[in-house]
């Protein structure tokens, strides 16, 4: 009986996991729906409020239970929802306001990339030659995006302010994962209750400053209709369906699924906002999923030749 739930199990699990890369991708859409319905800023703090308000609803007793554990990590986690979560999701918004949706999703297929060269520095992972390769060919992508296929464009330094700001995006948002190698052995809702608190109070100056510059855009009735989507869809449901399905085929299996967070972005920036899905889009994908390829080759292999 234990074999045949565990099959069905199995069964499920790129269901699941499907679902929540779905759910991931849809954020780029949403990021670029926001736009004049409600200011970047005032978008990361009302949606990592939602969450600090639901979560601690449906998990007060596990937090507390894990305070132990959290207290002498507290700096690493203010540095983690603060830098890994906080900041990137302001960078992401903000990259929403001068680029496309289609950029936004095709760019995140180089933080496998930036984890392992985080990796390297920070705790000395040792990077084979076809991992090397694998970053190359996912770099090369993002050339191919952010000077539009243009060889002028790369010579001439002319960029899109957006796709710079969701390339910086990306280095933060990998760093987190790579920090994420020092977390204290607590279940992932917990701790990720613990890092919307943090997201949410390194969110408040952010905040302050987009008042004194920029200029605050309260959200309007739409405006608030993507804050919710955005906080219990990308940043709740997606995040428990992913948990879920890690605990049914493993870390190492579930974690393939993650590139197909690209894909989804892509293919709903052209079928929701209409985008035009041009050459060097086509050319730059091909470009971060021959690199992404190498990587989920390099980690069947036995044997890393390393440089």
């Amino acid at each position: 009986m234990d074999i045949l739930a565990r099959l069905r199990g199995i069964g499920l699990a790129p269901v699941l996991l499907a679902m929540a890369t779905f759910g991931w991708g849809t954020n780029a859409v949403a990021s670029r729906l926001a736009v004049g319905e409600v200011s970047p800023m005032m978008l990361i703090f009302l949606r990592w409020g939602v969450l600090v308000i639901l979560i601690p609803l449906l998990r007060w007793k596990e937090m507390v239970k894990a305070w132990p554990l959290v207290r002498p990590k507290l700096l690493w986690v203010f540095l983690m929802g603060g830098c890994g979560l906080s900041f990137f999701n302001a960078l992401f918004y903000l990259a929403a306001h001068t680029t496309t949706a289609l950029n936004i999703g095709l760019m995140q297929g180089t933080m496998p990339g930036f984890i392992v060269i985080g990796s390297f520095f920070l705790f000395g992972v040792a990077i084979s030659r076809l991992k090397v390769v694998g970053i190359l060919l996912s770099f090369l992508g993002v050339v191919i995006i952010v000077s539009k296929g243009s060889l002028e464009n790369l010579l001439n330094l002319a960029f899109t302010k957006g796709d710079l700001l969701m390339l910086l995006a990306c280095v933060f948002y990998s760093s987190f994962a790579v920090g994420l190698q020092l977390r204290p052995k607590i279940s992932d809702l917990v701790m990720m209750g613990y890092f919307s608190i943090a997201a949410f109070l390194t969110s408040i100056p952010l905040m302050v400053l987009e008042g004194m510059t920029w200029g605050t855009v309260i959200p309007t009735t739409f405006g608030w209709q993507l804050i919710l989507y955005v906080a219990i869809v990308p940043s709740f449901i997606s995040q428990v369906l992913f948990m879920r399905g890690v605990d049914m085929i493993g870390p190492s299996s579930a974690g393939l699924y993650t590139n197909l967070v690209p894909v989804f972005a892509a293919l709903l920036a052209v079928a929701v906002l209409g985008e035009f899905f041009s050459l060097y889009h086509f050319i730059a994908i091909v470009m971060v999923f021959a690199g992404i390829a190498v990587f989920e080759y390099q980690k069947k292999a036995r044997v890393e030749p390393s440089v």
